[in-house]
């Protein structure tokens, strides 16, 4: 009698459709994160808008604090952009990211208080993110606590 072929193996499973892949990192963008991928996208394309138009048309008013938007927003995304690709090596990056972006904020914020002259203009983080309703300063520290949770789980 011939030997049969064993049914399914591990390897197969993981690609057949309508079963989960093993083997793929879970996003950290999944359950609670995605609120956080959703508030990073949105800032990311604010930042970056605002900033695109401002360095284009208004550069000469206020360059440093246009120039920081623009930073702001590629912090932005590559944090977004981590939290969906998921895995150990974008959760370290993008906890290292949330630990610049809070860092910034808090450093912007401390400054344009304490020299307002110096920004001419507001940028995200100027004022603790005042003019984004403090999200610029939550969002870092949400994101902080959550990279960790997901380094626990």
């Amino acid at each position: 009698m011939p030997e049969s072929a064993p049914e399914s193996s591990t390897a197969d499973e993981a690609e057949q459709p309508g079963r989960p892949d093993k083997a793929r990192p879970a996003g950290l963008g999944q359950g609670p994160g995605r609120l956080l991928v959703l508030l990073y996208g949105v800032f990311t394309v604010a930042a970056a808008s605002r900033s695109i138009y401002q360095l284009v048309a208004q550069y000469h008013e206020a360059p440093l604090a246009y120039i920081l938007s623009a930073v702001s927003a590629v912090v932005y995304a590559f944090i977004t952009v981590s939290l969906v690709r998921g895995g150990e090596g974008a959760r370290k990056a993008a906890f290292v990211c949330c630990a610049a972006e809070l860092l910034g904020v808090l450093t912007i914020g401390t400054w344009t208080l304490a020299d307002p002259s110096a920004f001419p203009d507001q940028t995200v983080w100027s004022d603790y993110g005042m003019g984004y309703l403090f999200i610029p300063i939550f969002l870092p520290v949400t994101g902080l606590i959550w990279l960790r949770k997901a380094r626990q789980d």
